[in-house]
């Protein structure tokens, strides 16, 4: 297998892991009583995996899937915090209903042999008065 068929291989790989992510993270919310109002949001060059809502709650859900829950949690670092506070506020200019709810920040974080772990308001969202 030469080069770019091997890339395309475990791009492939990724991507379907990251779709299983974000559906059992989808799924484990619902549970929990959220309701989805979008999946995998593109705006202003960042994608939010999952916008749910729960009473007066909109939480931006960033979904991460690693072998260990800590390197999940160290892959939403500053520069991802800030591309996905940029998809938020503009997913709340096409929407502007929104911004009388709760706003936050969420995680799922999925590892291998666990329940996935949701971090409420894992950051504060970057989004201007």
């Amino acid at each position: 297998m030469n080069r770019g068929a091997s890339f395309l291989a475990r791009r492939r790989r990724a991507l379907k892991r990251g779709f299983r992510a974000e559906t059992l993270a989808l799924l484990f919310l619902m549970l929990k009583g959220y309701r989805p109002l979008a999946r995998r949001f593109g705006g202003k060059g960042g994608e939010i995996d999952l916008i749910m809502r729960r009473g007066r709650a909109i939480a931006f859900v960033e979904v991460k899937a690693r072998d260990a829950l800590e390197a999940a949690l160290e892959a939403i670092g500053p520069g991802k915090r800030r591309v996905f506070s940029r998809a938020a506020a503009h997913w709340l200019t096409r929407n502007p209903w929104a911004t009388s709810c709760d706003l936050r920040a969420d995680a799922v974080l999925i590892t291998p042999r666990r329940l996935p772990r949701h971090i409420v308001a894992v950051f504060e969202l970057e989004i201007g008065a």
